[in-house]
This record gives C-alpha cells, structure tokens and sequence, in this order.
C-alpha cells in the first residue's frame, strides 16, 4: 500500500536523499539519539517534540544544523512518519525551527527575552483612581477563575454557565459538515447568520416585539457592540445623551470618549423619575436616551407600565431616540415589560444577547430597529470590523433551536434567585441594606453605610473586588452604596473579608 506523505514529509524526504554540498549545513545526528516510550503518558510526538526542544534550548544543536529527515527519523525510531511531520511542524510553530522548501528542516537562532515585568497587583495604589477601567481590569484578569477575584463584581462563575450545550452544540455543527447552511471557514453574513435571526425574531415577536428578521434585525458581537454602534451611529461631539443614574458604568466611559455632553436621569424603582426626565429633556434637547427596561443594572428592578408610557410620550414630545438594554431580561422570570413592544420599534432600538446566559466568549448579541437604522448600522458593522463571528452565531442557533436554551435558563434562573436571597441576608446581617430589594438580576445594590469607593479601596488589598457606587453615577458622585454579586454567595472568604473591613469602619 502506497503511503502519500504530506507537504512538510516530502520537503524533509527530499532534503534526506539530496546529496550533501561541500557548503551545506552539519546535520543534527546527535539528535537521532530519541527513543520512543510507548508506555508514557506522552503522546509519541509530545515525546519527539520535548527531545527536540530541550536540545535546541539547552545549546545542543546549534542554529543552522539540519534535522533529520522525517523518513530517516522514522525509520531508526520505529515510528510513523506521520509522528515525525506533526512534531516538526510543532517544533516551526513554537520558533525553533523552520522549514526551506527542497532542504528539509533547520535550527533556529533563539533570542533571548527580556524579562516580563510583573503582573500588576490586586490591590489600589494609593491615590490612583477606582474607575472603570481599573474594575473591568479586575473583573478579567488572566488569572481569574471565571468570577474574577474574590468578590466576583462583574460576571458569574463560569462553573454556573452549561458548557455541555456549547460543546454538543459545536459536535452536532461540525457533524452537519457541508450541510450546514453556511461554512464555519466562511465570513458570516453582515446583517447576521439568517436562520439565527429567524430564531431570535420568532421569540421577540412572541413576545410583542415585531422584530422582522430580515429588515429590523442584526446581529453584533454582544451587547456592548451593539451600544457602541449605536451611539456612534448617532451621536456627534457635542450631542447631548441622557443615561440612568444609577447606571451601567461601561457605558458612561464609552460616552465620555466621544465627547458627548452625559446627563443622568435618577432611576426611581419603577424606571426612570419622569419629572425629571421631562425637565432635562425640555432643557438638553438630547438626542439618545440609554435605560435599562427590565431587571435594571445595578438595581435589579423593573419598569412599571405607567412609566413605560410617559417616557415613550416625553420622548415623542421632545423628539430622542430611546437605546433599550435589554441584557438582563431573562432572569426575571415572566415576559418583560419592553418599551420596543409598546412602541413596535418606530422610536426605540432594542439591544440583547447572551453573553449573561449562555457564554461571555460567545460574544453574540443583536439590535432590532427600524429598517433604515438597520441598514445604517450594518453599514458602520461592516466598517468598523466587517462581520459577527460565524462559529459562535451558528453555535448560539443551536442552542436557541433544539430547545434547550429554555431549560438551561430556568435552572440558571432558579441558581441565581436562591444566591441573591442568601446574599441579601447574609448583607443584612453585615449591616448593609437594600433600599429596595431587587425582584431578579445577578446584584445585590445595598447601602454599606460609609464610603463605598473607600470600602472597595481597602478590599483591593485583601484581593476582594468590589464595586463602588460612584462608578454606577455619570457625575462619578460620592456614594455609600455598593453592587454585590449574587456569585459571592458561595465565596466565604469574601464575606470573612468584607465583614472584617466593616467591622474594622464602624470600630473606629
């Protein structure tokens, strides 16, 4: 039986039966000393590739000497070529070696590194700003577990999330091969994967938002795409835009960047306070309005109807647009009440995903809209990084069609009330409070009864992460409240550490 050798086989085959020039690189064959341990738990080419390595870091095979060729190798070692290949090309992907076409494969130079410098610490230097930037920094280290540090502010535990729908997702799309609508190589579409704004069309109009998925959807790379497209889609230095507050900080970062004029609108438990919101409105002249509708970030509560109406009518009698986050939606439980629904998408952009749900790596979220502001924001889409992520779309489809996204997000649901309740007491007990308590969401907003910001300052030094409420204000307000998430219900170390720094307040 003929065996065909791959491209990097047939190099090296060709560099082994090249009669040698006078001028010609020494060849490695003190490297032909390897032995294959079959009993290991190394694979063959992991074995074949440390030996290597070891050699060329250690100085024992100098740059420029040739390797063995795969057929020579293979031959003395009683392996399969096919070892040989997958450790060279191993070895060319880590730098020690490469390839010259009709020569076969040679040492490398090795350069020395300078030292990395050290990972910056947890813990606040004295004087630098608790901002946002240095939450979010915190929130996504490199060594996180998934929560962060201790304290998890921002996202929940990845070990909360069902890795088994991703992954059986991803076998049944790859098993699909060439029947699949679309190619996991290929581009995906710049208004979206089609059958996945079919899906996602389907379960908003189910629930009275008459998204069409051909002319009032797209997708973007989670929700802060979404966001960002839009405010840069319709804003201009110098525009004014109306924010909650208390509200999502990223947000208030990204407006800060562009120049815009930021008002905050105080957040009331039944939305945003509609005096006020009239009043800035007859005074801004703004040209976006950025809310939270259902499960609001930080609070945790939700629209009331009677509010719902009255900001669609300022918003009509003062002409704004209203920029709907609609990222916390499902954890509450019943069909949310969407201002997109009330007012079938003529003035309101709605914006969702689920990064929250199912996996912050899958970054695929959406915006439904009017058709004209659909087509301007695929357009800038396409500018700004051409199209959404194929794989993780065509992965988010099959989740959201075989049924059991619904599955998964009632037992997350379920987890996430029962970590709210027992944070909330074990709060109490701390002497924090919620002024309202939150009816759904992954937060506890609480009043510590000092200085949050000063709070999060000292928790940084004990690697406890925790987010102050002067980061949730677009003023940047001094603040006695703090945001607790629900994950740090399973963190006691968490708890002994903030109950210390209370203790250690109210002591003194």
């Amino acid at each position: 039986m003929t065996q065909t050798l791959s491209p990097a086989a047939a190099i090296a085959d060709v560099a082994d039966t090249a009669a040698p020039s006078a001028s010609a690189p020494p060849l490695a064959a003190a490297a032909w000393g390897w032995q294959p341990v079959r009993t290991g738990s190394a694979s063959l080419v992991e074995q074949l590739v440390a030996h290597f390595s070891d050699r060329i870091r250690n100085h024992g095979l100098r740059a420029g000497m040739r390797l063995p060729s795969v057929r020579a190798l293979a031959d003395q070692a009683g392996v399969s070529r096919d070892t040989v290949v997958q450790a060279y090309d191993r070895l060319a992907a880590q730098g020690l070696v490469q390839s010259r076409r009709g020569a076969g494969f040679f040492v490398c130079a090795q350069r020395a590194l300078a030292e990395a410098a050290a990972a910056p610490a947890a813990s606040l230097a004295q004087g630098a700003a608790f901002d946002t930037a240095y939450l979010l920094r915190g929130i996504f280290r490199e060594d996180a577990d998934g929560s962060g540090h201790t304290g998890s502010a921002g996202c929940l535990p990845a070990s909360w999330m069902d890795e088994g729908l991703i992954s059986g997702a991803l076998r049944a799309i790859l098993k699909q091969g060439v029947r699949a609508e679309r190619s996991l190589l290929g581009y995906g579409l710049p208004q979206g994967l089609a059958p996945l704004r079919r899906q996602i069309a389907s379960t908003l109009q189910a629930q009275e938002v008459p998204a069409h998925p051909e002319t009032q959807l797209m997708t973007v790379s989670g929700v802060t795409h979404g966001l960002d497209l839009i405010v840069r889609c319709f804003l201009q230095p110098g525009d004014t835009v109306l924010v909650e507050d208390p509200g999502w900080f990223l947000i208030f970062g990204r407006l800060n960047t562009m120049g815009v004029n930021v008002v905050g609108v105080p957040r009331l438990p039944g939305g945003p306070d509609v005096q006020a919101l009239q009043a800035l409105a007859a005074q801004h002249q703004p040209k976006l309005f950025i809310l939270n509708t259902a499960v609001h970030n930080p609070t945790g509560l939700s629209l009331s109807a009677g509010v719902a109406h009255e900001v669609l009518r300022i918003a009509e009698r003062h002409d704004f647009l209203l920029v709907e986050d609609d990222t916390y939606s499902e954890y509450l439980g019943n069909m949310p009440l969407r201002l997109a629904a009330m007012d079938r998408l003529q003035r309101v952009l709605l914006v969702g995903g689920y990064s929250k749900t199912l996996s912050g790596g899958l970054r695929v979220g959406y915006v439904a809209a009017r058709p004209e502001f659909i087509h301007q924001l695929t357009d800038l889409k396409l500018l700004g990084g051409l199209t959404s992520a194929l794989p993780s779309e065509q992965i988010v489809h099959r989740i959201l069609a075989d049924g059991s996204y619904r599955k998964h997000v009632d037992r997350l649901r379920e987890r996430v009330d029962k970590a709210r309740h027992r944070c909330l007491r074990q709060l109490e007990a701390l002497g924090c409070h919620a002024v309202h308590e939150p009816v759904a969401g992954t937060f506890a907003w609480v009043d510590c009864g000092m200085d949050s910001e000063l709070l999060a300052r000292q928790a940084s030094e004990h690697g406890l992460l925790l987010a102050p409420g002067v980061l949730f204000s677009p003023r940047q307000a001094p603040s006695s409240l703090l945001r607790i998430s629900v994950a740090m219900a399973e963190q006691p170390a968490a708890w002994r550490t903030l109950a210390l720094l209370l203790e250690r307040h109210r002591g003194a």
